[in-house]
């Protein structure tokens, strides 16, 4: 499995939630408690997205925005004052009390000539994993329609509204690949983390991969230089220049990030989650692990009934 895949499978807790939103002008939703990472794809029309600081952003059709922040809103037109608030998956008129009902599946809207189709995605990620995915991106990465990402769109816009067996595995897969071929995208043309520019580097790219697979294995530099197929010495140093820090420093940061997870999410001993990330020895295990979180194994524990940072 290479790198971005480990991350994204790491970091999902729950099924992704997909709707179908279509709106007739004048129109303005606000999201008030929105997940971690939120997919807005525009099929049809146009919108205006605002995170509330900066002027809003135009999305024009089969354009796909990430979202990263909790609260934003989604109109026709900047002017356009808020209608609607969605919280906690509701869909409540300003003006009212009552719920909006969905039109079909997953569709909410009334579907009248010059409305504006957008689908939403919402992914409930999980974890300190999950940081590292979120990382890649800044409060809104805009990725303008492609031949690539459009076809994905398409089907997925073809599927939201059916309701037959398998249609959430099938939803789910699919918004997987919207996401992956915007994140994609949007790297190919931004500024992303250095560990994905290396994944295009034949030798360190497969180091990362290997570091990502047997996280636990007793790597050393010779060990994944040769895998690499380079010398000892021109590995190190092409790994830093292309990563941004040496192999084994990479390698203690993933350990920890996994660890991290493990303590909160499961009840295995502080020894047992040593070893599951490479330690045999919990102690030096518990000495790498305050230095790079900051608290001991048993600290962060007693924290998982708080908010993961």
């Amino acid at each position: 499995m290479d790198v971005l895949s480990d991350l994204l499978h790491r970091a999902h807790a729950s099924d992704a939630l997909v709707r179908q939103l279509i709106q007739r002008p004048p129109w303005s939703l606000t999201f008030a408690d929105a997940p971690p990472l939120t997919m807005v794809a525009t099929l049809g029309g146009h919108a205006f997205l605002g995170l509330g600081s900066g002027p809003p952003v135009r999305l024009a059709a089969g354009d796909i925005a990430l979202i990263k922040v909790p609260g934003y809103t989604i109109a026709d037109d900047p002017a356009t004052a808020p209608q609607v608030v969605i919280r906690g998956g509701r869909k409540y008129p300003i003006t009212g009390t009552g719920e909006v009902s969905p039109r079909a599946p997953r569709t909410y809207g009334d579907g009248s000539p010059g409305a504006t189709t957008m689908l939403r995605g919402a992914y409930e990620l999980h974890g300190v994993v999950a940081g590292r995915l979120l990382d890649m991106l800044p409060p809104l990465a805009v990725v303008p329609a492609g031949p690539r990402t459009g076809a994905a769109l398409d089907l997925l816009a073809a599927e939201v509204a059916r309701d037959e067996p398998g249609q959430d595995a099938v939803l789910r897969r699919l918004l997987d690949l919207v996401l992956v071929l915007a994140l994609r995208a949007w790297c190919a043309s931004e500024a992303p983390p250095a560990w994905f520019r290396a994944l295009d580097d034949a030798g360190v790219g497969e180091a990362l991969r290997l570091l990502h697979a047997e996280p636990a294995r007793r790597w050393t530099v010779a060990a994944l230089a040769a895998r690499a197929g380079l010398s000892r010495a021109a590995f190190a140093a092409r790994f830093a220049h292309l990563v941004g820090e040496p192999p084994l420093t990479y390698l203690t940061g993933w350990r920890m990030t996994l660890a991290a997870d493990l303590l909160r999410d499961t009840e295995d001993s502080v020894a047992a989650v040593a070893k599951a990330v490479g330690y045999e020895d919990p102690f030096a295990f518990s000495v790498a692990f305050k230095r790079n979180r900051g608290a001991s194994p048993s600290d962060w524990r007693r924290g998982r009934e708080n908010v993961i940072s």
